[in-house]
């Protein structure tokens, strides 16, 4: 049996797409040592932990939530969906979600417009708060979405703490504009940093095909 390989990461790069375009967001590399100066080549790198495609911790929104470490490898690599959501032009609410194959224990990734963005759109397609609500109700395990933040502009920041409260996993970033609606084995790994809000992740969806 074949498989396909979806890298639905978001390249970093000076100068990427980052939230709201803020300059304190920008990775940055430095070269400390290159063949000039030395006998090899070595950089540093300066990196928000929010930065491109990234896994939140509890921490993001809830004082002394739980942080990135805590969030286990068994959540993120597993099975998930890949959902259509393309058709939605402001906020996912729960009418957007109601009639889609959504069960209690899926990790759903949203496909929506953003996947086809090549620069920050203030006006993103975010989840509203009432449809995090219905996925908590859900008891859905994880949440996924193809912009840089799951909420544009929510005071308290409702659709975070309602998912969090679920005790679901948050991914922001994805790049799905490549990947077609279906269930696939993701491979979501966030850098092992300990003690903070968020990781940047790799994340993969593998699908079997079959044919020669």
């Amino acid at each position: 049996m074949k498989k396909r390989i979806y890298d639905v990461s978001m390249p970093i790069y000076e100068g990427m797409p980052v939230y709201k375009n803020k300059p304190e967001k920008q990775p940055s590399f430095q070269i400390t040592s290159n063949f000039d100066t030395g006998s090899v080549r070595e950089t540093r790198v300066c990196l928000d932990v929010h930065c491109g495609t990234h896994v939140d911790a509890p921490l993001h929104m809830v004082k002394d939530g739980p942080t990135i470490e805590t969030v286990g490898l068994n959540e993120l690599v597993r099975e998930c969906k890949v959902l259509d959501l393309t058709s939605v032009t402001d906020g996912i609410t729960e009418s957007d979600l109601a009639n889609l194959p959504i069960a209690e224990g899926d990790f759903l990734l949203f496909k929506t417009k953003n996947s086809w963005d090549t620069a920050f759109n203030p006006e993103f397609i975010y989840l509203k708060e009432d449809g995090a609500k219905y996925l908590a109700e859900k008891k859905v395990a994880g949440v996924g979405i193809d912009g840089l933040g799951i909420e544009r502009s929510q005071p308290g920041h409702p659709t975070h703490k309602a998912l969090f409260a679920a005790q679901a996993v948050i991914i922001e970033g994805l790049r799905l504009a490549e990947v077609p609606v279906g269930t696939y084995l993701m491979v979501a790994a966030p850098l092992a940093l300990q003690g903070l809000d968020a990781a940047p992740a790799r994340v993969i969806l593998i699908a079997e095909e079959t044919g020669q």
